[in-house]
């Protein structure tokens, strides 16, 4: 735990890759949908139909750890994806498109490999921690709240940056929380 955890990077929402739906706070560290389609300009960079955003700042090298808080969600997604991702229509969560992920939805956590792997899990997931290790080609998910193995991607063929992503999922009932970057924290002793 103590050695993952040492590569902890601050992670800030890129505003400039935002669905036009998206809500970002002002600190860049939530993120939630809105109601109204903000009048954003449709750059490169900014995803225009997915809920998605990516953070600031991408890693083509070594290794990094964030956790996201994802407690009142129903539905989200977390991971990181490559830099050349497709941004524009309909977004593939595989990694054979560049995208190492888990959501959460209608109840169920799943793995977004290729096949997609529906994950047991004891209880729900509060706080999400994602580790990555660049040279090795791996990307773990953690359950962040008592530091339990949730899935990972290994021998994945990074050849570009990667950048932390995030899908706060639309407005359903019961999922108008927002995603949020929060510091990490030591596994309390039990």
């Amino acid at each position: 735990m103590t050695n993952i955890k040492q590569h902890a990077v601050d992670v800030t929402l890129d505003p400039d890759t935002a669905q036009p739906y998206l809500n970002l706070s002002a600190d860049g560290k939530q993120v939630k949908h809105g109601d109204t389609r903000q009048n954003l300009p449709d750059t490169p960079k900014r995803f225009n139909q997915s809920e998605n955003v990516l953070g600031k700042e991408g890693f083509s090298s070594g290794k990094f750890y964030y956790e996201v808080q994802v407690k009142g969600k129903t539905a989200w997604v977390i991971g990181v994806v490559k830099e050349s991702v497709d941004r524009k229509g309909h977004i593939y969560l595989n990694p054979r498109y560049g995208l190492w992920t888990i959501w959460l939805r209608d109840g169920t956590y799943t793995a977004n490999a290729n096949p997609a792997l529906n994950l047991s899990l004891k209880g729900k997931l509060q706080r999400v921690g994602v580790f990555v290790d660049y040279d090795a080609g791996l990307v773990s998910f953690y359950d962040a709240d008592c530091w339990k193995h949730v899935y990972s991607f290994s021998k994945a063929p990074f050849t570009e940056k990667i950048y932390p992503f995030f899908s706060a999922g639309g407005n359903e009932e019961g999922n108008s929380a927002p995603l949020i970057i929060s510091p990490v924290q030591v596994c309390p002793i039990k």
